[in-house]
């Protein structure tokens, strides 16, 4: 029998001030959708722990957020050690929580002890009702501070139950208030589709909409729907595991439409983990193992996790008492045994599926070794076994699916959040991302043989398949190779050295048209529900004129990026890495000699005088041109 849920059960770890003070170090600030989830999340957990069977979330017209269930209420009894009621300590201490121990939520996301103390903090006011015992209370805070202590405000019914949970997001805190709704619908509709039978009920009086969401069909049903297209097989395999200490349960299809979704205690891990590796590898295993008993193999060819997974969409749902996460936005999951856990268990289940649907089993095991086929015709044709032979590729690449010379595309992305983002925002099929660690060396005086020595200038080389002083571009991996750097100052500095490094070391590359700068904006403007984006300045200041003329009655908001990390990888694919939308600038030498003389100037150590007097009376004059 599980203990009664009481203050007793909430450990202390110790103030909010670090929060206040460095609120990007406990959650994501871009915008409040954090901070929702990480409400919602609590509730969510009650739910899972089979306490709670509705939620809702209200957007109201004054900013604040409201998040409701009908779980067991917080305690408001008093702590036996710190001798404040048991909601109190929630709210006020970092490190305080029912989640520490499975005694009272067997799988729980919110294990930090982190989530709702954070969202106090970074709120200007924050408001909670608690129904439990017959009895509502109520209790308030301002800036993370007691504004109102813990009161009784009326009387319910004993089974009236739940918490409900009001905040206003205080902007000094975070890049703009304005909720991502798109995002948070998902993130909403998700969890019902992995929390048979719970209710969420979204309501946004902003919009004036409102919608619910319960599932009761599983994650096949799901994954069929978001699709939309034809799968293999006609329904996807569907499998689902319990030990009451941990779980597993997952959709899985072929199609040639791809969707990953990836989830931990009903949190999403967009940066996938472990989990999903041990997802990728149990499929894997047991396709080469169905292919090997039947011998479908053709001599000379080896499936790859790549060659199996190419075509697979699926949806992945783990359950784990004490998950451990990269990070306080749990986007990836990391803990190491459940690999192993995750892979055994798939296997197993898929390989009974296989020898059972032998027909839809050889279509996949065939569609694989396809794919195979076509990878090893690929590396003849591109030389990448050069690449397979030799010194591996770096691990801070990660490759696109398609292996075509002209269609793919490499992204040089400066710093590992922007990397991140990138990584998200791209089209895997044919764009690759490799995140570099700030300003490379400046190679321009550099010998060609020794260049090398600097590890980020390797790990280009060895992405690129190209030796430093190539006089051809045959091992060359990518058509296209793109520059993506801050739009300040700084990003300017390395994309000028990365360019100094392609034009000195890798000239036949800028000869061939092969090397592009790409524009990521400096500003996000709206009005309304309308969103533009802006290079510069002067490009923001045109674009505010025109919509102040256009509507002056409705209010414009202005958004500067501090970097590419401050753009979320939607924003990051909408502006910078589609190819309908983005602006690349493409590297030429129409003036060789004059090209080779500027780039002297600017970064030759001999010529600091030149560059000086440069700088002074022509700076300002520096523009780029033939933008793609």
């Amino acid at each position: 029998m599980a203990k009664e849920y009481t203050s007793e059960s909430i450990e202390v770890l110790s103030g909010l001030e670090p929060v206040r003070k460095r609120p990007g170090m406990y959650t994501d600030t871009s915008n409040p959708n954090h901070l929702i989830a990480e409400v919602v999340d609590n509730s969510v957990d009650e739910a899972l722990a089979g306490h709670a069977k509705q939620i809702s979330v209200l957007l109201s017209k004054d900013g604040s957020i409201t998040v409701e269930d009908d779980g067991r209420g917080m305690p408001v009894d008093i702590h036996p050690e710190e001798r404040v009621p048991g909601v109190e300590l929630i709210f006020t201490r970092l490190h305080a929580g029912a989640k520490f121990t499975n005694k009272d939520y067997t799988f729980s996301g919110g294990l930090h002890g982190v989530g709702v103390s954070v969202v106090n903090a970074l709120s200007k006011k924050l408001n909670a009702e608690i129904k439990r015992d017959g009895k509502k209370y109520e209790i308030q805070f301002k800036g993370g501070e007691i504004s109102k202590p813990l009161k009784v405000i009326d009387s319910v019914g004993q089974r009236n139950t739940g918490t409900k949970i009001t905040f206003y997001p205080d902007e000094a805190f975070l890049d703009t208030t304005k909720i991502s709704v798109k995002n948070l619908k998902y993130s909403l509709k998700a969890k019902a589709v992995l929390c048979s039978g719970l209710t969420i009920n979204f309501i946004d009086k902003i919009a004036n909409e409102k919608e619910t969401w319960c599932f009761v069909d599983g994650l096949g049903d799901y994954l069929k729907k978001s699709l939309d297209s034809e799968l293999l097989p006609s329904d996807p395999v569907e499998g689902e595991f319990s030990d009451g200490e941990q779980g597993l349960s997952w959709a899985v299809a072929w199609s040639n439409k791809i969707l990953t979704e990836s989830y931990v205690n009903l949190i999403p891990t967009i940066e996938g983990g472990t989990h999903e590796a041990g997802l990728r590898s149990g499929i894997t295993e047991s396709i080469r193992e169905f292919c090997a008993l039947r011998n479908l193999i053709p001599k000379g060819i080896k499936l790859t996790q790549e060659d199996v997974m190419k075509d697979c969409s699926f949806i992945l749902s783990a359950k784990i008492k004490d998950p451990q996460f990269t990070g306080q936005t749990k986007e990836k999951l990391s803990s190491k045994d459940f690999q192993a856990t995750a892979t055994s268990i798939i296997k197993d289940a898929f390989s009974l599926w296989l020898n059972q649907e032998t027909e839809a089993a050889e279509k996949i095991a065939l569609l694989s070794i396809d794919n195979a086929q076509e990878r090893s015709k690929q590396v003849k044709k591109v030389e990448r076994k050069k690449i397979t032979k030799g010194p591996t590729l770096p691990g801070k690449l990660t490759d696109c699916v398609s292996t075509g010379d002209d269609e793919t595309e490499l992204f040089l992305v400066e710093g590992e959040s922007a990397g991140g983002s990138a990584k998200q925002a791209r089209d895997r099929n044919f764009q690759a991302v490799m995140s570099l660690k700030g300003k490379i060396l400046n190679t321009w005086e550099v010998d060609t043989g020794s260049i090398t020595q600097s590890q980020e200038v390797k790990d280009i080389s060895l992405a690129l398949g190209l030796e430093p002083g190539c006089s051809d571009l045959n091992g060359l991996r990518y058509g296209k190779v793109c520059i993506l750097a801050d739009a300040d100052s700084d990003g300017a500095h390395i994309a000028t050295l990365l360019c100094a490094l392609f034009l000195r070391h890798f000239r036949p590359l800028v000869e061939a048209g092969k090397v592009f700068v790409a524009q990521p904006p400096l500003y996000r403007v709206d009005q309304g529900k309308e969103v533009f984006y802006a290079l510069d300045d002067e490009e923001k200041d045109d674009l505010v004129k025109q919509l102040g003329k256009k509507n002056k009655s409705k209010k414009i908001e202005v958004q500067r990026f501090k970097g590419l990390g401050e753009m979320n990888p939607g924003q990051l694919r909408e502006t910078t890495m589609i190819k309908d939308s983005r602006k690349l600038v493409k590297l030429t030498l129409d003036q060789p000699t004059k090209s080779i003389s500027m780039m002297d100037m600017l970064l030759s150590k001999k010529r600091a005088a030149d560059r000086k007097t440069w700088l002074e009376d022509k700076g300002n004059l520096a523009t780029l041109s033939k933008g793609e």
